[in-house]
């Protein structure tokens, strides 16, 4: 018995240690919204303690002073008229007296005038996306962590999995707004030190904002289930004086400019290699592994892969669209051109690849200006950084003449031979299931049968089986006032062709329509 009481004893001391430290209540903040949200709650929350003291203290005295052992009977009554009412009366003054205040503080949540600085946040699978629309500058947020503190592989940091390459930077004693929205699925921005917590919902805008108080570092996460990496979704904001911030600005901005020659010129294989090893530790090895091995069938391997040792191009397509069907999204929105050649090379060159190739940050701009790919891949970087040339093709790039071989047509491209109307429709099918499974049956369901209401069936349903146009427009723009989000610029004409063509004829819908990307396009 002295052995339990010991040992009861032991825990309770360990556990008051710990607690002591620890906190239990809300983050005070260093903004004053954050404060006002947290005086709110501590009203609230001494009320509560009164009303339980009462309350309790009331009841325990019943049962200890009339209990029946102690002769106490029961009253017999039927109602008591004073007595209802004041219990109806009394919680609702006490609901008046909280909702005074907290009606004080939502007021102030939603006042957005005169703001001094606007940041649009998009959330991706998964990083944040930054945009200072006054100042012109924007940037990906990723997860700055190695990979192998992840495998516990070496000891971990500080701040293992709350660090990023590149922290949201404000100014203190500004208003700052915040427009809030996602690329692809549901996340939700949140830092308790500036009490704002927004959902970032595709095709909704929501907004916040904030006034910081004191310099620092305060870090926050996504608080949305997002998905596989939604744990790897941290966000650092950097509070600093305006001046400071000015600066920060201007050195954006500069970046910026030098950014233009540093895309220009020639970069060495040692310096393609260098960065992209950093850009693939950061963006591809969660999926792809840092030795290239892949987790297959998801996430195929690089190491040894015919993407990485095969022609150029192909590897420059799929990383630059991204794959159809597949989990490989199109990297070309958030990568730079040095950060797309630097990896790319890197891929083709690391485990054993060695394939000897590169591709310049210059090429891949002339592709993003819309050149072909065999014209991007023949421009040639310039030494000084100046205006580049096209010329014929070095030999670390492909040949600039076409072959079966190498092609610049986009992986999911229909066959160039003719297909029966049957053929046809069972091509788009087949590719039309993959672009379902991977980007709506979260909502609708493997059989089409959707979750009502939130998420309505499409089997039989009046969208499905109803006119092509209008199918096209909502599976292209969405649905103001639902959970229907637009897909215009998340799919390509081909994957929205084929998803809305698997939807007209799956599940017994049937209606025989085949959607071509030209209908689609027509659409745009």
């Amino acid at each position: 018995m002295r052995s339990i009481q010991s040992t009861l004893f032991t825990l309770l001391a360990a556990s008051s240690a710990a607690y002591a430290d620890s906190s239990l209540n809300l983050t005070q903040g260093v903004s004053t919204f954050s404060r006002d949200v947290y005086q709110l709650h501590m009203t609230v929350f001494w009320i509560c303690v009164v009303i339980g003291l009462l309350v309790f203290g009331v009841m325990f005295y019943s049962i200890l002073f009339h209990r029946k052992s102690k002769g106490a009977k029961a009253a017999d009554f039927h109602s008591h008229s004073l007595l209802e009412i004041t219990w109806t009366i009394i919680p609702v003054i006490i609901l008046v007296i909280m909702a005074i205040p907290a009606t004080r503080v939502l007021l102030n949540m939603n006042n957005y005038d005169q703001e001094d600085v606007t940041i649009k946040i998009t959330g991706y699978q998964w990083k944040w996306h930054y945009e200072y629309l006054e100042d012109g500058i924007k940037f990906f947020s990723n997860l700055s962590t190695p990979y192998l503190q992840m495998q516990n592989k070496e000891p971990k940091s500080a701040h293992y999995l709350r660090e990023v390459d590149h922290p949201l930077v404000v100014p203190i004693h500004k208003k700052i707004r915040f427009l809030i929205t996602s690329n692809d699925v549901n996340h939700a921005w949140w830092v308790p030190d500036l009490a704002v917590k927004r959902d970032a919902i595709g095709g909704i805008i929501n907004e916040a904002w904030t006034v910081i108080d004191k310099p620092g570092v305060y870090r926050g996460q996504c608080a949305e289930l997002c998905g596989i990496n939604h744990a790897f979704m941290p966000i650092v904001v950097i509070a600093m004086s305006e001046e400071g911030y000015k600066d920060w600005v201007a050195q954006q901005k500069g970046e910026s400019t030098s950014g233009e020659a540093e895309t220009s010129r020639a970069w060495t294989m040692q310096e393609l290699m260098t960065k992209g090893e950093s850009v693939y530790n950061s963006i591809c090895a969660a999926c792809h592994q840092p030795g290239g091995v892949g987790l297959p069938p998801t996430f195929p391997a690089l190491k040894g892969s015919k993407v990485a040792t095969g022609p150029v191009n192909e590897h420059v397509n799929t990383v630059f669209n991204g794959k159809n069907g597949t989990a490989m999204q199109a990297f070309k929105n958030q990568l730079s051109d040095i950060d797309l050649a630097a990896v790319i090379t890197y891929e083709r060159n690391a485990w054993g690849n060695n394939t000897g190739s590169m591709v310049q940050p210059v090429q891949i701009k002339a592709l993003r200006d819309g050149k072909t790919m065999d014209e991007a891949l023949a421009t040639k970087p310039s030494a000084r950084g100046a205006t580049p040339a096209t010329a014929a093709p070095t030999p670390t790039t492909p040949p600039a003449t076409p072959s079966p071989t190498t092609t610049a047509a986009p992986v999911a491209a229909l066959p160039a031979a003719p297909l029966s109307e049957a053929d046809a429709l069972k091509a788009a099918m087949t590719r039309g299931e993959q672009v379902y499974l991977k980007t709506c049956v979260a909502c609708h369901q493997q059989a089409g049968t959707g979750m009502p209401p939130t998420f309505p069936a499409l089997k039989g349903s009046p969208v499905a089986i109803g006119p092509v146009a209008d199918h096209i427009d909502r599976v292209m723009n969405g649905k103001q006032g639902t959970a229907m989000v637009a897909f215009k610029d998340q799919l390509s004409d081909q994957e929205i062709a084929d998803v809305v063509t698997y939807e007209r004829n799956a599940w017994g819908n049937n209606t025989g329509t085949v959607v071509t990307p030209d209908q689609v396009k027509a659409k745009r």
